[in-house]
């Protein structure tokens, strides 16, 4: 292994160049373009034998890495915000089409009013095409993100795509310690990809003809199956890669939440914020826990009421928003919870829209928020009045 020092993009560059894909589609987006450009190198420099090929834009880009999965083809491509939305229709086809690509989607707010800063719109309203969606905190879990997607999408029984989500400027143009792995042990751990269907003019088989409702509706329960399997073997996976690598990752991450009376429940960067936050309310004398959420799709609803069982208070922070409703995970905790007819009383917080900085302060005002009003309702936390 060896340590470098990269932002958020280029650990994503680099997990497609552990992975040893064979074909990428490179369309340039903001902050997304460093990925391709950073993998245009690497390939033009012989560092990685791929076909890298430009196109005319994001929907072409998920086009043409169908085209080269349905050939046995291990692909990757990355976008952003508007980018991932003209995507869309190719993102149900690929899931539909049981393709497991992976891709880094740097999470941007949609326009207008035009930004080019972190929101998780993009990727939320991307969350029914089929897509298992990851959300990661910094730029070593974006590496081991696209590691480990390979390994759970490739597998026989999921055959479902990987999108690995990570927060526009705070990871993407933010440079960390990166630990990559060397190329022997990631192939010990990530084997070549062998599909046993493909285009192949030796062995015919008819890809993506018209389907009858006799066969489409049992089409799409294979594919809702294979999601909850997904859950087992993201758990299998992230103990395989925790016992070789040393990194251990599950469908979500509890921080102190044995004996906490407040719960917060978080994705993404805000994470890695909320931990802090905790330890500094933990040395006030409040009993503050954080339950990161890493997996949006498959939802890890056993795991989530795991940890907040015993919560007083649970407070979900979104940084999106499903306009007259409430924010995409605390709707996803709230439905967790009923299931299991868990009934604590649960705060939605909106915080970081656009860019917005979540600071420790923010999470602060978040806690505080809970502790001064009634549950079950959504809070907008920094709205300018």
């Amino acid at each position: 292994m060896k340590k470098v020092v990269i932002n958020g993009d280029f650990a994503a560059s680099y997990g497609a160049l552990s992975a040893e894909v064979k074909f990428i589609a490179a369309y340039p987006i903001t902050p997304q373009t460093l990925v391709v450009e950073k993998l245009s190198e690497l390939v033009s420099d012989g560092e990685l034998k791929a076909s890298f090929v430009k196109v005319e834009s994001e929907h072409s880009a998920m086009a043409a890495c169908m085209g080269a999965e349905a050939a046995g083809v291990r692909s990757f491509t990355a976008t952003s915000s508007q980018g991932l939305l003209l995507m869309s229709e190719v993102l149900h086809w690929s899931a539909r089409a049981r393709l497991p690509i992976v891709m880094s989607n740097v999470n941007r707010a949609v326009g207008p009013g035009w930004s080019i800063w972190a929101d998780d719109t993009d990727s939320i309203s991307q969350r029914d095409t089929g897509w298992m969606q990851v959300y990661v905190e910094n730029n070593q879990e974006v590496y081991d993100a696209i590691l480990m997607g390979y390994k759970i999408s490739e597998d026989p029984g999921i055959l479902l795509p990987t999108m690995v989500n990570l927060d526009a400027f705070f990871l993407s143009h933010t440079s960390e310690i990166v630990e990559m792995i060397d190329t022997e042990d990631v192939r010990k751990f990530l084997p070549p990809y062998d599909p046993k269907y493909k285009l192949d003019v030796n062995d015919p088989h008819a890809f993506g003809a018209l389907t009858s409702p006799e066969y489409y509706y049992e089409f799409t329960v294979k594919i809702h199956k294979a999601m909850i399997k997904a859950k087992r073997k993201i758990q299998e996976v992230g103990k395989e890669f925790g016992d070789k690598f040393g990194r251990y990752y599950d469908m979500t991450e509890a921080y102190k939440t044995e004996d906490a009376d407040i719960i917060l429940v978080t994705h993404g960067t805000i994470a890695g914020t909320a931990k802090e936050t905790v330890d500094r309310l933990r040395a006030e004398g409040k009993k503050v826990g954080n339950l990161k959420i890493r997996y949006l799709r498959p939802f890890p609803d056993e795991q989530v009421y795991e940890h907040l069982k015993n919560a007083k208070k649970i407070v979900v922070v979104d940084r999106s928003i499903s306009y007259g409703k409430e924010g995409a995970f605390y709707s996803e905790t709230k439905a967790s919870l009923f299931d299991y007819n868990l009934f604590v009383p649960t705060y939605g917080m909106i915080a970081g829209l656009g860019g917005r900085d979540v600071s420790i302060q923010t999470i602060r005002e978040i806690v505080k928020t809970a502790e001064d009003n009634e549950p079950n309702k959504i809070f907008f936390i920094g709205e300018k009045k």
